[in-house]
C-alpha cells in the first residue's frame, strides 16, 4: 500500500509567515507574529465563530472590531526595538509657516517613470515579492512624484507588502491629498512641490550611509524645514 506524506505548516510558522520576508506577503496580519501560539488560536478560532454569525446576519462590523482589537493587543507590548520619540532635530519655526515635504517608503512611482528595479521594465507586483531579497540587499532608487499628480498616474509596487490597500487608496501609505487639505486649513505653511517614495525593503546600510544623507541634502537644498515620513 503506497504510503502518502503531507506536507503539514504548524500553526507558528503559519502565524509568522504574514510579514515582508515571510512567504504571506500580507501586513494586515502582519501582527499574527506578536501573538503566542495560545493567542494566535484563540484569534482563529474566534474570528471563524464570528464569520458564522456574520453570514447570519450580514453585520460585518464585529469582525472589523475583532481584528481591529486583536492589532491592538499584539502592538501593545514592549518591542525588541526602542527609539528616542523626539524628532531627528528640532524644528526652528512654528509648524504653521514651515515648508513640509513627504517621504514614504511604499513604492509609490508616476506612470511614465518606472524605476526599473534591476533594470526590469513593467516589473509586476508579483516578481517584487519573488524578488525581495534581491531588494533587500540593493540601494533604494527614490521616486520624484509632483503633487499635482492626477491620482489616476500614481502607481505603486513593493514586495514587502499587500499593495491592494494602497492601490484602492493611496492615501493609507502615501497620504499626499490629506497633506494637501491639511496645507489648505492652514495646518502647516506650505507643502513641498514634491513628494518622494522608495521601497523601504532595502539594503538598510545603504540608506543610513548612502541614501539617507543624499536625500536629507536634496531637501536642504529646497528649504525645507520638516519632512513628514511614512514608513511602511
Amino acid at each position: 500500500m503506497e504510503t502518502v506524506t503531507e506536507d503539514r505548516e504548524s500553526l507558528e510558522a503559519f502565524k509568522d509567515s504574514f510579514t515582508s520576508t515571510g512567504s504571506r506577503s500580507d501586513l494586515n496580519f502582519k501582527f499574527l507574529k506578536n501573538l503566542s501560539i495560545q493567542e494566535a488560536g484563540d484569534f482563529f478560532q474566534d474570528l471563524l465563530h464570528k464569520v458564522g454569525q456574520s453570514i447570519n446576519d450580514g453585520d460585518l462590523h464585529r469582525i472589523l472590531e475583532h481584528v481591529y482589537t486583536s492589532q491592538v493587543k499584539a502592538y501593545d507590548r514592549d518591542g525588541k526595538w526602542e527609539y528616542d520619540r523626539a524628532p531627528f532635530a528640532p524644528l526652528n519655526k512654528p509648524l504653521s509657516r514651515a515648508r513640509l515635504a513627504l517621504i514614504t517608503s511604499s513604492g509609490h512611482f508616476v506612470e511614465g517613470m518606472d524605476p526599473e528595479p534591476f533594470g526590469v521594465k513593467g516589473m509586476t507586483q508579483a516578481e517584487a515579492v519573488r524578488r525581495i531579497g534581491d531588494f533587500l540587499k540593493t540601494k533604494p532608487d527614490l521616486s520624484v512624484i509632483p503633487i499635482d499628480t492626477p491620482l489616476e498616474n500614481l502607481r505603486v509596487r513593493h514586495g514587502g507588502y499587500d499593495i491592494s490597500g494602497a492601490q484602492m487608496d493611496p492615501n493609507v501609505a502615501f497620504p499626499l491629498w490629506r497633506l494637501r487639505e491639511l496645507e489648505q486649513e492652514g495646518i502647516f505653511g506650505e507643502l513641498h512641490r514634491e513628494a518622494y517614495s522608495f521601497v523601504g525593503a532595502a539594503a538598510q546600510l545603504q540608506i543610513l550611509n548612502h541614501a539617507g544623507p543624499q536625500w536629507v541634502e536634496r531637501l536642504r537644498e529646497r528649504s525645507i524645514d520638516a519632512a513628514l515620513m511614512i514608513p511602511l
